[in-house]
Parts: C-alpha cells; structure tokens; sequence
C-alpha cells in the first residue's frame, strides 16, 4: 500500500490528526466501533485516557487480525460522551496513539455523543484501512 498525508499550507498545522490522506492498495479494512470492552465484554478503565488506550488496542487488534498495521489506517473516527474531558487529556491520547499506532495519523474526527452503546462507555473509535 502507499499512503500520502496531505497537509495543506492553506489549512491550520494539524495536531493529532492528518487533513487528508491518499491510499493507493488491494483491499479496504472497515473496522467497527471499539470501546474499552474486556475479553469478558466489560467495559474496563475509570477514566477516559485509559478507556481511549484500551479501545484503541481493541480497533489495532481488529486491523491486525484483518492483515493490517497501524500505518494503513486512513480514517478514524473518535466519540467521546466528554469532549471537554478529551480536549483536556489530548497530549495524554497523542502520547497513547503514538506508543500504540507510531507518529503517523490518519485522517480524524472527533464527535460529542450523548451516550454509547455501552453505557460506561466514555469513548468509541471506528476506522478504515488500506493494508497492502
């Protein structure tokens, strides 16, 4: 696969997130929403960072098992039930993303939710990937 971040110079310096990326492969890799469920299907983790860690271990462990890696993901979607609260631990999640998913990121949003399907639930992460 190839893979180009476009960060126009027209558009503020993205932090945490690419504006756009370009994805040249075989197959696309839709993944369902993660939360921070367990193997038990329980939701683990007070709080949001370590919520946000474990259900991005949970998207990275679909990607992988589907025959991807961190780097092919081109989009990801982030709901948190607390924007505020991830507006304020952002560093924390960008420190997280990159020990688990490397400095490269994809395109990204972040949506404020009511609330998830699992009602402890404080964050949901979707994506799609181009593995090679």
């Amino acid at each position: 696969m190839t893979t180009e971040r476009v960060n126009p110079p027209e558009l503020s310096p993205p932090t945490g997130f690419s504006h756009a990326v370009t994805a040249t492969g075989s197959r696309l890799v839709f993944l369902a929403g993660q939360t921070a469920l367990d193997t038990d299907g329980k939701i683990v983790g007070a709080t949001l960072p370590l919520q946000f860690e474990r259900a991005l271990a949970n998207l990275l462990t679909a990607l992988r098992a589907a025959g991807g890696e961190p780097a092919d993901l081109v989009r990801v979607t982030v709901y948190t039930t607390d924007v505020d609260g991830y507006r304020a631990h952002a560093p924390e999640l960008g420190r997280i993303w990159r020990r688990l998913a490397g400095r490269e990121y994809p395109a990204m949003a972040v949506i404020g939710v009511v609330r998830l399907w699992d009602t402890q639930a404080m964050v949901e992460l979707d994506g799609v990937a181009v593995p090679a």
